[in-house]
């Protein structure tokens, strides 16, 4: 099964959490190994790869994820699944973070995102974004 938007439900279960808290948003993204634009769309002949479509998504996104306040706080390159399904490997793993889930809604719902995820759809074979609670770091696990 793949996982590239939100269900109806997962997007109204978010909606509900507070909206006034920061929040950080854990990204596992694995790629197409060419993008799947729609036939209509400029690019859908042009044989870019997953990675290329996603990296357009990125460019023309960052300044949208700046001007609500949100940022990458973490980026890192998968290696190996050590506890989990040995099937799932990413291509790209990040942390954003927004002051708050308001932030992150002002930006998916934004004009100019709404024309860039053409692109995080074409490039995303699958999926997980997971909304996390910032938390105190500490020494242990507890």
């Amino acid at each position: 099964m793949t996982h590239i938007d939100p269900t109806a439900d997962q997007f109204a279960a978010f909606k509900d959490l507070p909206r006034d808290v920061p929040i950080e948003m854990l990204n596992l993204v694995r790629f197409n190994d060419l993008a799947n634009y729609p036939g209509d769309h400029e690019l859908a002949r042009d044989g870019l790869t997953g990675a290329q479509a996603y990296g357009l998504y990125g460019k023309q996104t960052g300044a949208i994820l700046e001007k609500v306040g949100g940022s990458i706080v973490w980026r890192g390159g998968f290696e190996t699944v050590l506890i989990g399904p040995a099937d799932e490997a990413w291509d790209a793993v990040f942390i954003a973070r927004y002051p708050n889930a308001g932030a992150f809604l002002a930006m998916v719902t934004d004009p100019d995102y709404q024309r860039a995820v053409v692109h995080r759809q074409a490039a995303v074979k699958t999926s997980r974004l997971i909304r996390c609670k910032p938390a105190d770091q500490g020494a242990s696990f507890g």
